[in-house]
């Protein structure tokens, strides 16, 4: 599961307001329906000609040279890179992030002391940077919520004194994490702008470049997390916009490269358009990673109580492991831990007051078996030696080592036809009717290619026929790194009589890419698909 698709809520604290009101919603996936329909709802503004004048980059860290970028300590693109998502918008000075305005506790989590816990301390950065490289973390990204002009806000108000606190920890050699940026897009709906910003006019672009910018103006490139001499930058969601297209990647890599000499890192979520240097979504993306510990936001007001329960660490230590299960030279080089220090949530890593420093330690058990390339024990289970598994409905249940979910474009019935008990398709809210099947882990996951046949046994109508979409080694057999390759199809006879499908593979990687599933049947035309069986036999 990756919970960085979430909605976000404007959370406003006494004294704040606009795009300095914060926003907390980071990490639930099964609420990303609710941004959907938050954003949905927002007012369409038109964008007027001309609206947005350029400030003066706020830092001077601009106008850089090759000379510049000399001091640039870069990772390569094909080593393993730990990062992690570090709040800073907590000031227990003004309260901002710690209590509401009237006093009530605004975290779920807590850290061990609040003492001096503020953006404006040197001393508080330098206690982050310093466990967040106890934790085997390699870089950090600030959750970055400035926007043109705003300068008198945390957003930028934090970043002076970062800077200060990793310069002092070079002067006397202590080690730390290096720099990227999270861009948190929701300012892109609560922007200063009075509206949405259209990525696809002229001042758009300039609007969200400027963004990039002005936090960049203030990192030296000594303190960059860069991959392949490129500086990180990891974008929020894209629908806080009111348009985006393909030509805004291009157009900020060529301002960036103005400004800054280099061209940025774009790490990207799916929905964005336009060609980006990486992905970010869930375990099993082909380029970077996301995983966390758990989720809670009970002491968020106003929200449906949501938890993801951590169970004493089981959760994040599964999550790591499904990743370190992948074949190294197969899986993310990137993994975005997710988060240090989101106390709203519970989602943080970071020492607190309930959980002590266990995710620390954690994190750094498993960062250190990632970055030596190296991969834990596959799962055993009653399937480890099997040569095949099967999926059946007895007395209404699922049996066998495959398992059908119902869900998003997936949805099933149990019906019964022609005295067989199975399943059949239904109408959901999503385009397209689709079966997901997921085979045990102890069977298979992450194989290397060897021949593998799968056999559904399929009633001879309702539908015009069906198509196999597999999880697939072959990175260029289709979308998400070739995690839908299609395998064939069968066209219904319409003999009203229940038949089998035998589709043979010799490419196999069943690594839960298919949305979380190992491989799908994807139904043609009206009507639906209804089968009763399968199998899935390894080998010749």
């Amino acid at each position: 599961m990756s919970f960085i698709h979430a909605f976000t809520q404007t959370y406003r604290h006494s004294g704040k307001s606009g795009a300095e009101s914060s926003t907390v919603g980071y990490l639930s996936v099964l609420t990303v329906l609710a941004l959907l329909v938050g954003v949905s709802g927002m007012s369409c503004y038109a964008q007027e000609e001309s609206w947005f004048e350029e400030p003066q980059a706020p830092g001077t860290q601009i106008g850089l040279n090759a000379e510049a970028l000399e001091a640039v300590q870069s990772y390569a693109a094909d080593q393993p890179i730990v990062g992690t998502y570090l709040f800073y918008w907590y000031d227990v000075y003004s309260g901002a992030h710690v209590t509401y305005g009237d006093g009530g506790d605004a975290c779920t989590t807590h850290p061990p002391s609040w003492e001096d816990y503020s953006f404006h301390s040197t001393q508080w950065w330098r206690e982050q940077l310093q466990d967040i490289t106890a934790a085997g973390i390699d870089f950090a990204a600030p959750v970055y919520w400035g926007y043109p002009g705003g300068y008198a806000g945390w957003s930028f108000q934090g970043l002076p004194p970062l800077v200060r606190a990793l310069d002092y920890m070079d002067k006397i050699g202590e080690e730390h994490p290096k720099i990227g940026l999270f861009y948190d897009t929701s300012t892109l709906a609560h922007s200063s702008a009075g509206k949405r910003i259209d990525l696809s006019t002229d001042d758009g672009k300039a609007w969200f470049y400027c963004t990039i910018r002005d936090f960049f103006s203030f990192i030296p490139p000594r303190h960059w997390a860069a991959i392949d001499g490129k500086p990180i930058i990891l974008l929020y969601a894209s629908a806080f916009a009111e348009k985006q297209d393909p030509a805004l990647f291009p157009y900020v890599r060529e301002r960036f490269r103005a400004d800054f000499a280099v061209d940025p890192y774009i790490i990207k979520q799916t929905s964005w358009e336009g060609e980006a240097d990486n992905t970010c979504n869930g375990l099993s993306m082909a380029g970077c990673a996301a995983l966390g510990p758990g989720y809670d936001h009970s002491a968020v007001r106003g929200r449906t109580p949501l938890i993801r329960e951590r169970e004493d660490g089981a959760f994040y230590t599964r999550s790591w492991e499904t990743l370190l299960r992948f074949n190294p030279a197969r899986r993310p080089k990137l993994v975005m831990v997710e988060t240090w220090n989101e106390f709203h949530e519970g989602t943080d890593v970071a020492e607190t007051v309930e959980y002590g420093r266990q995710y620390i330690d954690l994190t750094r058990k498993h960062a250190d078996i990632f970055h030596a390339d190296e991969s834990v024990a596959a799962i055993s289970g009653p399937y480890s030696d099997a040569k095949s598994v099967t999926f059946e409905i007895v007395d209404g249940e699922q049996r066998g080592g495959i398992t059908v979910p119902s869900n998003a474009d997936g949805l099933t019935e149990l019906v019964t036809v022609e005295g067989k008990q199975c399943l059949k398709t239904i109408a959901g809210e999503h385009e397209g009717k689709f079966l997901y099947f997921n085979l045990a882990e102890s069977f298979a996951f992450d194989l290397d290619p060897q021949p593998v046949t799968i056999t559904i046994e399929y009633f001879d109508d309702g539908c015009e026929g069906f198509s196999l979409n597999y999880d697939s080694t072959d990175s260029d057999g289709s979308v998400r790194d070739g995690a839908f390759k299609s395998g064939g199809g069968v066209t219904m006879e319409h003999t009203k009589q229940w038949k089998r499908a035998t589709f043979t593979v010799a490419d196999a990687r069943f690594a839960n890419r298919a949305n979380g599933s190992d491989f799908r049947l994807a139904v043609s035309g009206p009507g639906d698909l209804t089968i009763a069986g399968a199998e899935v036999s390894k080998g010749e």
